[in-house]
C-alpha cells in the first residue's frame, strides 16, 4: 500500500495549523501586507500573488510533494502565516516515508517573537515523527539568511553543512538564479530530547508571548 502525503489540522494553543485551501486567500494577503522587512530571502506573496501561491502549493499537493499549511490564530481565527511538509522521501519503499521537510514557513510580523513558531514546529515535528514515523526531519534555508538560520537552531535542529547551488533563490530579483543552502535536521534519535526542550520552552513563554 503506497503511503499517501496529506495531514490532519494540527492543533496548539497559540497556532492552529489548517490545510491550505483558497477559501484562506484573504488572510494570507492580509497577513503579508504587514511590514515585510523580515522577507528578503522567503517566498511570501504579495495581495495580487496570493492567488497563484495557493495554485502552485495546491499543485505540490497534488503531486504528493507538498503538505500546505496555513497558520491560524486559535483566538481569532485570523491567518498569521504559512507552512508546509514538503520533499518527501521513501528510502525503503514507497510504503514508508522515511524522511520529510518542514519548509516554506513564513509569519506575519505581529506573529513574530511570539512563540508561535515554536509551536507550529513542535505540532510538525511531534506528527511527523510520531504518527509518519519519519527517521530524519529536514529543515533548510538560504546560506545568508541568518535570521532564519537562528530560528531554526532555536528549535532544536541540528546544522549540517551548506550545499552550494542548491535551490532556486528567492530573494527579490533572484528568480533565475540559484542559492546556497543551510541544511539542517533532526533525526528520531534526537526527537524525544528536542521534544522535551520545546514543550519546557512552551511552558516557559507567557501567553501570548
Amino acid at each position: 500500500m503506497t503511503f499517501v502525503l496529506e495531514g490532519p489540522v494540527l492543533r496548539g494553543s497559540r497556532v492552529r495549523l489548517e490545510p491550505l485551501e483558497h477559501r484562506h486567500a484573504e488572510g494570507l494577503s492580509r497577513a503579508g501586507q504587514e511590514n515585510r522587512d523580515a522577507y528578503g530571502y522567503t517566498w511570501v506573496p504579495e495581495p495580487d500573488e496570493v492567488e497563484g501561491y495557493i495554485e502552485a502549493q495546491l499543485g505540490r499537493a497534488a503531486a504528493g510533494k507538498l503538505v500546505p499549511y496555513v497558520q491560524v490564530d486559535p483566538a481569532s481565527g485570523r491567518v498569521i502565516g504559512a507552512t508546509a511538509f514538503w520533499e518527501p522521501r521513501y528510502w525503503m519503499g514507497e510504503d514508508v516515508l522515511t524522511a520529510i521537510e518542514v519548509g516554506f514557513t513564513w509569519l506575519a510580523a505581529s506573529a513574530q517573537g511570539t512563540g508561535v513558531n515554536t509551536e507550529a514546529k513542535y505540532l510538525l515535528f511531534r506528527h511527523a515523527f510520531e504518527e509518519w514515523y519519519v527517521e530524519r526531519v529536514d529543515l533548510k534555508t538560504d546560506a545568508r539568511n541568518a535570521r532564519s538560520r537562528a530560528a531554526i537552531e532555536s528549535v532544536g535542529a541540528r546544522f549540517e553543512g551548506v550545499l552550494r547551488n542548491w535551490s532556486r533563490s528567492w530573494a527579490p530579483g533572484e528568480g533565475d538564479r540559484l542559492r546556497d543552502s543551510a541544511i539542517f535536521s533532526i533525526t528520531s534519535d534526537e526527537w524525544p530530547a528536542v521534544r522535551e526542550r520545546l514543550e519546557a520552552r512552551m511552558r516557559r513563554a507567557p501567553a501570548g508571548g
